[in-house]
C-alpha cells in the first residue's frame, strides 16, 4: 500500500508540472496583434459568456481577465454558460460568423475545468 501511496505521489507531481509547462495566450494578446497568431495554434482559458449549439456544431464566447473572443467548434457542440474551460484551437483573424467578420479561435481540443 506505501508503494501505491508513492507511486501516487509521484505521478501527481509529474502531472502538475506538465500542466504549468501549457502555456494559454491572453485574449487581449490574441486581439493586439491579430497577425502574429493567425493560422497559428493558440491555447487559451477562461469561462464561457454565451453558448449556442446544434447538431454537434456550436459557438461559444470564452472571457478571461483581459477580454472576450469567440470559439468556433466543429463537432461535440458547445459548453454551457459558466463553465471554465481552457481551449486549444486555431486562431483566425478574420472569420465569417453570419453577416460580421471576427477574430475566432477554432476549437480543436477542449478541456472543462
Amino acid at each position: 500500500m506505501r508503494r501505491f501511496g508513492k507511486a501516487a505521489l509521484w505521478l501527481g507531481t509529474i502531472l502538475v508540472f506538465a500542466s504549468c509547462n501549457t502555456k494559454t495566450t491572453s485574449i487581449k494578446q490574441l486581439l493586439s496583434d491579430p497577425g502574429k497568431y493567425d493560422g497559428k495554434t493558440v491555447q487559451i482559458a477562461g469561462q464561457v459568456e454565451q453558448s449556442i449549439g446544434a447538431l454537434g456544431f456550436g459557438a461559444y464566447e470564452v472571457k478571461d481577465k483581459t477580454g472576450t473572443i469567440p470559439v468556433v467548434t466543429e463537432g461535440g457542440g458547445a459548453p454551457s454558460r459558466g463553465t471554465e474551460v481552457g481551449v486549444e484551437g486555431t486562431f483566425r483573424a478574420a472569420y465569417t460568423l453570419g453577416t460580421q467578420s471576427r477574430a475566432v479561435v477554432v476549437e480543436k481540443k477542449r478541456v472543462s475545468r
